[in-house]
């Protein structure tokens, strides 16, 4: 009986796996995963990766993340646009390239699920949740930003119109309102969703 159990959860991780990385596949090859709030424009390919790795744990998390990072990766190459040096190095040229693009992706992948696992042993479940969407979605925005003046500084405060000096200062008001859109919006979708999914295990 226990096996036969252990066998329905095994089979039901898959198919939520499954669905998880079409939807992240969708979203990271379609304008859904950019939604245009005014004149910004929040990602949300970010959020399923984060429902996924409290739901499903972190290494299929991980896994979520990975194709996140390749549908960065994918689109980089065959749409680019003035970012895509950052995300291959078949444009900038640098394998370091790669890094920005799929490390911060994994990482999003991994972090919420022992964010969430820490959190619900000291405080309510619900905040919990809503505070690993929060950090899950803060992991992207500041790995990539982190790696990108890390490798490509120079660039970077070329593309902004700036100088090494202010390039810190010019990418707060650059990212920071999206930064903070994209985490409550993270926020809200992962408590919502993974309070559904998490009741049914």
């Amino acid at each position: 009986m226990l096996n036969i159990r252990k066998n329905q959860n095994c089979t039901k991780d898959l198919v939520l796996l499954g669905l998880f990385s079409a939807i992240v596949f969708i979203l990271g090859m379609t304008p859904l995963g950019f939604i245009p709030i005014g004149v910004f424009k929040i990602v949300t390919v970010h959020i399923p990766v984060i429902i996924g790795s409290v739901v499903l744990g972190a290494r299929k998390g991980a896994f979520l993340g990975f194709i996140f990072g390749l549908t960065s990766f994918i689109m980089s190459n065959i749409q680019p646009t003035i970012v895509s040096y950052f995300f291959t190095p078949v444009i900038s040229g640098n394998i370091l390239s790669l890094v920005v693009c799929f490390i911060p992706r994994i990482l999003v992948g991994i972090f919420p699920y022992y964010i969430y696992k820490s959190l619900k042993k000291v405080c309510n479940i619900n905040i919990a949740l809503i505070i690993s969407g929060i950090l899950g979605s803060l992991t992207n925005t500041v790995f990539v930003m982190s790696f990108i003046c890390m490798f490509f500084a120079k660039k970077y405060a070329e593309i902004l119109n700036t100088t090494l000096d202010s390039l810190f200062v010019v990418i707060l008001a650059n990212v920071g309102v999206n930064a903070i859109l994209e985490a409550i919006s993270s926020a809200i979708l992962t408590f919502s969703i993974c309070k559904v999914l998490l009741r049914n295990r």
